[in-house]
């Protein structure tokens, strides 16, 4: 395989489960909210296996049944599949793992449009913190 070549994928690895982890993102981790989405960010020990961790919830509060959360999540989860590789270089070439959660935060289903420029946004502010951060460290 290439070494440039771009992988769409939303592997194992890639996505953020240990219980532990998501504890420690909720207490220290920082976060921002851009509708529809709260966005919890934090730095990773550098003995990560991925350099960005990514875990998506829908409320059920506002989405009682489990089919429409699970839409929700599918098509954040799609978007963000696609449009995560910019950010991913960044953080491979500062050597700084990240771990963020998004969380769904409006009360009707999205069409899938809405979500993916929303993605977009999101993950263009989370490239703007990363580069602010390297260049405050360096």
């Amino acid at each position: 395989m290439l070494q440039n070549q771009i992988r769409y994928t939303l592997g194992k690895e890639e996505r953020l489960k240990s219980r532990k982890l998501i504890d420690q993102l909720f207490k220290e981790g920082k976060s921002f909210s851009f509708f529809p989405f709260r966005v919890v960010w934090k730095y990773l020990p550098s003995t990560s296996d991925s350099f960005l961790k990514a875990g998506f919830t829908v409320s059920t509060k506002h989405f009682k049944k489990a089919v429409d959360r699970n839409r929700i999540r599918r098509l954040m989860k799609e978007a963000y599949r696609l449009q995560k590789n910019d950010l991913q270089k960044g953080l491979e070439q500062s050597d700084k793992p990240l771990a963020i959660f998004i969380i769904y935060t409006a009360k009707e289903i999205p069409a899938y449009l809405f979500v993916v420029e929303k993605i977009v946004a999101v993950l263009e502010r989370l490239k703007k913190i990363v580069n602010e951060n390297n260049s405050a460290n360096m």
